[in-house]
C-alpha cells in the first residue's frame, strides 16, 4: 500500500497539515505504536485483530467449505462486520460462484432474493458470534423454511460461524453442521481477515492464502513512524486533519470493484472512532462516478472534509474505438484505464486547486495479496487513529443500545448475552427494557 500526503499539506490545503505539525505527531504515533504492539503481543481485546495474519488457520476454512461440491452461490446471512468484509472480497474478486448477503431484514428484499435463487444449489452461512444477533437469527430462520418449502436438505447446505457458545452453535451440534469458530478479542468490523470474512471467499475459490500474505505485507510495514507506514501515515493525517477541521473523510475508490469497500471502511471508521464527540464521519463516494454528483461539494462546499482517493496501479483495460464524431476524435487511440486515470488526476488536481485536502492511496493491483494488504491497512490505520483520540476503539455502546431496544420492543430479553428467543415480561427485566421503553414512549410530532 503506498499513501501520498502532498495535497493534504497546509502549503496546498486549507484544513492542511503542516510537515513540521507532522514530526511534532511522530512523538506520538512511536509512544502509539508500542501500546498497540503490547496489545498485540498481550492478545488483547482488539489488538488481537491485527494479528490474524499469522493466527487465523485457513485449512480449517477450507475443511469445513470442502463438503459442498460445486455450488452455483454462497448465500451469507450476517449483518454488519458479520457480512460487510466477506462481502468487500466477493465484490473485488471475479468468481464462478455467485455470492450474496443477507444483511438487512427488508422483507420485500428478502422475498426477492431468495424467489430468485436455485436453492439447491446455494451454500448458506450463517454468521453471528453470539448466535443472537435479531436479524441474523431472523433471516437465518426465514432462508431454511424457505429451502424446506423447495424441498432442499438444509442441514447438507449450511455452515455457520459463530462463538463457542449460543443457539447457532447448537444448531451445528444439533444437526452436526460445519461450524467455524469465531476468534476470540476481534471485533466484527475488524473480523474480515479471520473466519469471518474469509469463508465465502474460500466457497468462491479465492486464494485465502494470498489474502493473507497480502495482510502480512501490511503488518510488516507496521513501525514506529508514520513516514515509515503507509498505515500510520493515514491514521495519523486523517487524526490531524480532523482536528484542524475536516471532519468528514470522504473514501473514493477510482474502481467499480472496490465500491464496497467504500462501505467496509465507512463501518470500520464510524463504529470504532465515533466516540465521546470525537471521530471523522465517513462518506462514500466512487470515482468517477461520483464526480459527477459529489465532486461539487467537496470542492466548494464546506471546509469540513477530506477526501481519500484510492486506486490499483495495475488494471485490464479496453481500447476506445476510433471515432469520426466531431469532438470526440481525442478519445480514439487511448482506453477507458487511460480515461480513469485522467479522471483520478483531474479530481486531484481540481481539489487541490480549491486547497481541499486529499489523500492518494494505492495498491498494485485489486487482487487477493493487494486487497489483503488494503484491508489490513486501514485497519492498523483506525487503531492507530483511535489510539490518537484516546477512544476506545473496540467498542461500540451506541450500537448495543439499539440492539437492545430492539429486543425489548419485540419482547425479548435486552440484557447482555441473552436470547432474543427468550420471553419475559418487562416489569420482570430489572430495566432491562429501558432502552425501548424510551423508543417506545418518545414524544412524536407527525405531519400528514
Amino acid at each position: 500500500m503506498y499513501v501520498d500526503l502532498g495535497n493534504a499539506l497546509s502549503t496546498v490545503a486549507s484544513p492542511g497539515v503542516s510537515r513540521e505539525a507532522l514530526e511534532r505527531l511522530d512523538d506520538d504515533v512511536a509512544a502509539a505504536h508500542e501500546r498497540i504492539e503490547t496489545g498485540r503481543a498481550d492478545g488483547e481485546h482488539g489488538y488481537a485483530s491485527l494479528n490474524l495474519p499469522e493466527t487465523v488457520d485457513p485449512d480449517a476454512i477450507r475443511v469445513a467449505v470442502d463438503r459442498f461440491d460445486d455450488p452455483d452461490a454462497v448465500l451469507t446471512v450476517g449483518i454488519g462486520g458479520s457480512a460487510l468484509g466477506a462481502a468487500t472480497l466477493a465484490d473485488a474478486l471475479d468468481s464462478d460462484v455467485d455470492a450474496y448477503f443477507l444483511d438487512n431484514v427488508d422483507p420485500e428484499h428478502v422475498a426477492a432474493l431468495l424467489d430468485s435463487l436455485d436453492l439447491s444449489s446455494v451454500v448458506v452461512n450463517a454468521v453471528s458470534r453470539s448466535g443472537t444477533t435479531a436479524e441474523t437469527l431472523s433471516n437465518f430462520l426465514v432462508v431454511r423454511e424457505a429451502m424446506e418449502s423447495a424441498g432442499v436438505d438444509w442441514t447438507e447446505r449450511t455452515f455457520v460461524t459463530t462463538g463457542e457458545a449460543g443457539p447457532l452453535r447448537r444448531l451445528s451440534e444439533q444437526h452436526d453442521l460445519p461450524a467455524l469458530a469465531v476468534p476470540d478479542g476481534v471485533p466484527g468490523r475488524f473480523s474480515v481477515l479471520s473466519t469471518v470474512g474469509l469463508a465465502c471467499a474460500a466457497v468462491q475459490g479465492h486464494d485465502v492464502d494470498a489474502v493473507l500474505a497480502g495482510a502480512r505485507d501490511g503488518a510488516d510495514s507496521l513501525s514506529g513512524s508514520l513516514f515509515e507506514s503507509p498505515a500510520y501515515a493515514y491514521g495519523a493525517a486523517a487524526y490531524a486533519l480532523d482536528q484542524r477541521g475536516a471532519s468528514v473523510n470522504a473514501m473514493m475508490p477510482y474502481a467499480e470493484s472496490l465500491e464496497t469497500y467504500a462501505e467496509w471502511f465507512a463501518q470500520l471508521w464510524a463504529e470504532s472512532l465515533g466516540k465521546d464527540g470525537l471521530g471523522q464521519t465517513p462518506a462514500r463516494a466512487l470515482g468517477a462516478t461520483d464526480q459527477h454528483s459529489q465532486l461539487q461539494l467537496y470542492r466548494a462546499g464546506p471546509r469540513d472534509k477530506v477526501v481519500t482517493m484510492v486506486r490499483p496501479r495495475e488494471r485490464a483495460d479496453r481500447a476506445i474505438p476510433e471515432t469520426d464524431l466531431d469532438g470526440l476524435s481525442y478519445l480514439g487511440g487511448s482506453s477507458l484505464g487511460d480515461l480513469l486515470d485522467a479522471e483520478f488526476e483531474a479530481t486531484e488536481a481540481s481539489l487541490a486547486d480549491a486547497g481541499r485536502p486529499s489523500v492518494r492511496v494505492e495498491i498494485d493491483r485489486v487482487n487477493e495479496r493487494g486487497l489483503g494488504e488494503l484491508l489490513y491497512g486501514m485497519e492498523a490505520a483506525c487503531v492507530l487513529a483511535g489510539e490518537l483520540y484516546g477512544v476506545d476503539t473496540f467498542v461500540q455502546p451506541a450500537v448495543e443500545w439499539g440492539k437492545r431496544a430492539a429486543r425489548g420492543l419485540l419482547g425479548g430479553v435486552s440484557g447482555p448475552g441473552s436470547d432474543p428467543e427468550t420471553r419475559r415480561d418487562p416489569e420482570e427485566a430489572d430495566g432491562e427494557f429501558g432502552a425501548a421503553e424510551a423508543v417506545a414512549e418518545k414524544e412524536r410530532l407527525v405531519v400528514e
